[in-house]
């Protein structure tokens, strides 16, 4: 994992947000805040993030918004959670683009032993035309930081995908 070429990506589509006026916002779980970590690492960034919440455990995600039910019935690794999670933290900052990241990176969750698979992954992106969710497994990496930089890289092709096309309303 290119570590430089990540943060220079998120840089680049940092700038992006700033010049188009929109606002982002993230609830992370997996990634422990290192997407806002590299969002907001760029000079500027203040102007359109709006805020970030680590959900660590479930009993946090629960406590932010995201429906105990939804954890319940379909585990906390799940597209299902990742939406919750991008809609909430979307609507809580309201900000134009919510980010939602849960899955399991180099070992089995203790906490949720039978729906913890190392490398999976589940991210959402949601705004106000368009929820998005995505699952992804990843091939095993040297180091936390190495998978978190691994998924942040997948979560900014979605949403450059997302502001490029223009389906944030402006």
């Amino acid at each position: 994992m290119d570590e430089k070429l990540v943060r220079k990506k998120y840089e680049e589509f940092t700038r992006l947000l700033i010049e188009k006026g929109l606002s982002i916002t993230t609830m992370e779980s997996a990634t422990s805040g290192q997407i806002a970590s590299l969002i907001t690492d760029t000079q500027g960034a203040s102007a359109i993030f709006k805020g970030a919440l680590v959900t660590y455990s479930n009993s946090a995600k629960i406590q932010m918004g995201v429906p105990a039910e939804i954890i319940e019935k379909y585990s906390v690794y799940s597209k299902e959670t990742a939406m919750a999670m991008a809609k909430v933290c979307r609507n809580k900052f309201m900000a134009n683009i919510g980010i939602g990241v849960t899955g399991t990176m180099g070992n089995i969750d203790p906490a949720n032993k039978q729906a913890s698979v190392p490398g999976q992954v589940y991210f959402a992106i949601s705004t106000e035309n368009r929820e998005e969710s995505f699952f992804v497994e990843l091939s095993a990496q040297e180091n936390r930081l190495a998978y978190k930089l691994a998924v942040a890289e997948l979560v900014l092709e979605e949403c450059k995908k997302i502001v490029l096309n223009k389906v944030v309303k402006m």
